[in-house]
């Protein structure tokens, strides 16, 4: 029985034994990988050189690439960032990693506002990323550092565009952002009708073209038209058969007509009539046409007696209608007429005797029309001496005092 009981003792004490090796051959186990992987760790660890915007710092790191060792060392990056070597490249221990922090810029770009982000450091930089035109108009030098800027930084890029007005075509090379802009710059000053192509607002591009239409309504515009005076005639038993004159000069009426008009560019495309009517009445023409006929010659007469003839001569001229004439009035060489009209019908002015001949200087009564005196009277007597003065001073002019053959001989006038 004893040996049955030691038996199962023994037998105990080798199973707790067994389990004992087991539990310590497991911890071993553990150990050893703890230690194979700490000295794994530890011989990946890198020292890596981080430099942000020209901030330079070491960071421990086991990260296999550029994007772990800048998690590792809390460097957030975005699109607009500059990162060399790129963010999947490996980092060897070591290494060195380049970050460019972008900054972001208000900018009015050719009037319209935007935020540019950049890794420039000057203005100059800025534009060059943009890739804009040296010759921009930039509202600050370009050696001017980003982060002085206290303001929206405005470029304006140089356009070429069209521009027609005023009749001729403009091409216009302009930093000017808007149609205002470039009418500005080429000094055209837009009346309150004018048009434009192209509102004044918009903005420029290359290429553009732009055309200025001159308006102007309500423009008052006077037009004058002649009237065509009446004529007629009237017979004049003065005259012969044949004979004409004018009695009475005829003068061209007038009318007159205000319009309103339209004007563009130069042009007129409408009008509207405002008013029309006669502002000189036509004065008729008179004609005088001769009715008498011409008597036929008188027979010689037997040669009178010298005494006769003188007595004749001295005789005063039979007057036929004789009207008190005003006092004479004071003519440019009247004394010569005078003189003439004295020998001539002894100073009447008013005289008709009957023969054919009138007034002072004895006119025909076609001389008299003849050399316009039908603007004063009908015939010679009926005029002022001053008529009948000028009128045988245009007479005068054609002919001379040969008009007066006996009494300007008598008087030394020729």
């Amino acid at each position: 029985m004893w040996d049955v009981v030691a038996r199962r003792v023994a037998k105990r004490a080798a199973k707790r034994d067994a389990k004992a090796w087991a539990v310590l051959t497991g911890q071993g186990v553990v150990m050893l990988s703890l230690v194979a992987g700490l000295l794994a760790f530890v011989g990946n660890g890198k020292s890596v050189q981080v430099v942000v915007d020209g901030q330079s710092n070491t960071v421990q790191t086991f990260g296999g690439t550029v994007a772990e060792v800048l998690r590792t060392a809390n460097v957030t990056v975005t699109a607009n960032d500059d990162v060399y070597p790129a963010l999947a490249a490996a980092v060897d221990d070591g290494a060195a990693i380049q970050v460019n922090k972008a900054a972001a810029i208000e900018v009015e770009l050719n009037g319209a506002e935007t935020v540019v982000h950049t890794t420039g450091e000057t203005v100059g930089e800025l534009v060059t990323d943009l890739g804009v035109a040296r010759d921009s108009d930039i509202s600050a030098p370009a050696e001017t550092p980003l982060v002085t800027l206290s303001s929206t930084l405005s470029i304006s890029t140089p356009k070429t565009v069209t521009l027609a007005v005023d009749g001729k075509d403009r091409r216009i090379e302009t930093t000017g952002n808007t149609v205002a802009d470039l009418l500005t710059e080429a000094k055209v000053t837009l009346g309150d009708e004018d048009r434009v192509s192209v509102p004044v607002h918009s903005s420029l591009v290359t290429g553009m073209g732009l055309k200025v239409t001159r308006v102007e309504t309500g423009k008052k515009v006077t037009e004058t038209e002649s009237i065509d005076f009446p004529s007629t005639e009237q017979e004049f038993a003065e005259l012969l058969i044949g004979e004409r004159g004018v009695v009475q000069v005829g003068v061209a009426g007038e009318r007159t007509r205000v319009f309103t008009v339209t004007v563009i560019d130069g042009k007129e495309t409408s009008r509207e009539k405002v008013s029309d009517k006669v502002t000189r009445e036509p004065v008729e023409e008179i004609v005088a046409v001769g009715t008498r006929e011409e008597e036929p010659e008188p027979e010689p007469e037997e040669e009178k007696a010298p005494e006769v003839e003188a007595a004749a001569e001295a005789a005063p001229p039979v007057e036929i209608e004789t009207p008190a004439h005003a006092p004479a009035a004071v003519v440019a060489g009247g004394g010569a007429w005078d003189a003439l009209a004295e020998c001539e019908s002894g100073g009447n002015w008013s005289i008709n005797t009957g023969n054919g001949y009138y007034g002072g200087l004895q006119f025909s009564a076609s001389s008299w029309l003849g050399a316009g005196g039908g603007k004063y009277a009908p015939l010679p007597h009926q005029a002022s001496r001053a008529e009948q003065i000028a009128t045988a001073e245009v007479l005068k002019q054609n002919g001379g005092w040969g008009h007066w053959p006996s009494c300007s001989s008598k008087l030394g006038l020729r």
